[in-house]
């Protein structure tokens, strides 16, 4: 079994041995500087990005990149979460963070709260088989959803310009321009969110995005699963049956075609395609798959 507070799906690390090695030499110099000791099981990110395992009472992640390409949203979105949202969202608290720059690398150390709760889908983000939650759980989720969408900032989790540049090539529509804007995750799926009691993993990615946008990616990584995928029609039919939830929801359609067009989630593809389709009218366009 995966690490519980391992945030996305977990990947495989560098296959380069120098890109193996440079992160954990990093991940072992946070530690050291956070006086911690990490001795849980390695959690790689997509392309050995980013590095994360269990110390203690504390989860510790490494995330590195170019010092001139670093992508100042995801850079410090965990912090800026942990001071941003209201304590009524359930979350791992960030207790530290430790950054330096070394040949060129930069890197970010953030220690976090240690979740002992495994996510309700480990291993990616699609949920593989139905989850049977109580009430409770989906009003919980509402309310921390709710409350996230009351946080004011200028992060911005989806642009507009994404929008004009891949609606119409992924949805085979004219691309609207989004009117409703909300503060939201930006990444929520099953491998980021726990069981009762509910806690919202990753929050590196959160800022305005379209209104339906984070239960519409949900409910897209549900799409195999017909029964739980109803459910979440049910909970959120006040979002989804409007005409703003219905544009944030073929948002997230939109991104997760060009996911699939990447060779990612191929399974999933069938279903996204349908259910676009079933919300548009029109059949997606062919979109050759990109390696």
């Amino acid at each position: 079994m995966t690490e519980p507070n391992i945030p996305q799906a977990v990947f495989a690390p560098p296959a380069e041995t120098s890109g193996r090695r440079r992160m954990r030499r990093a991940h072992e110099r946070a530690a050291l500087v956070l006086s911690v000791s990490a001795s849980g099981p390695e959690a790689w990110g997509w392309n050995g990005r980013t590095l994360g395992r269990r110390a203690g009472q504390y989860w510790l992640r490494l995330v590195s990149a170019p010092a001139d390409r670093r992508n100042a949203r995801l850079w410090d979105g965990t912090a800026a979460a942990d001071s941003a949202l209201p304590r009524s969202v359930p979350r791992p608290r960030l207790r530290d963070v430790t950054e330096w720059t070394e040949d060129t690398i930069a890197y970010r150390a953030e220690l976090s709260e240690y979740i002992a709760r495994p996510a309700l889908q480990t291993g990616g983000p699609i949920l593989t088989a139905d989850v049977d939650l109580p009430q409770f759980w989906w009003d919980d989720l509402r309310k921390a959803l709710a409350a996230t969408a009351t946080v004011p900032t200028d992060r911005q989790a989806v642009r507009q310009q994404w929008i004009d540049r891949n609606f119409t090539r992924f949805l085979g529509i004219p691309a609207p321009t989004i009117d409703s804007w909300t503060t939201g995750h930006g990444d929520l799926h099953w491998g980021n969110l726990t069981p009762h009691p509910l806690v919202l993993l990753d929050w590196e990615g959160w800022g305005r995005l379209p209104t339906g946008y984070d239960v519409g990616l949900l409910h897209a990584y549900t799409l195999t699963r017909p029964a739980t995928a109803a459910r979440i029609r049910s909970e959120y039919a006040h979002i989804l049956d409007t005409p703003e939830g219905r544009l944030g929801e073929l948002v997230a359609l939109a991104q997760l075609l060009q996911v699939t067009a990447r060779g990612a989630h191929p399974e999933l593809a069938p279903h996204l395609a349908r259910r676009a389709q079933h919300l548009t009218g029109t059949p997606v366009p062919a979109v050759p798959l990109r390696a």
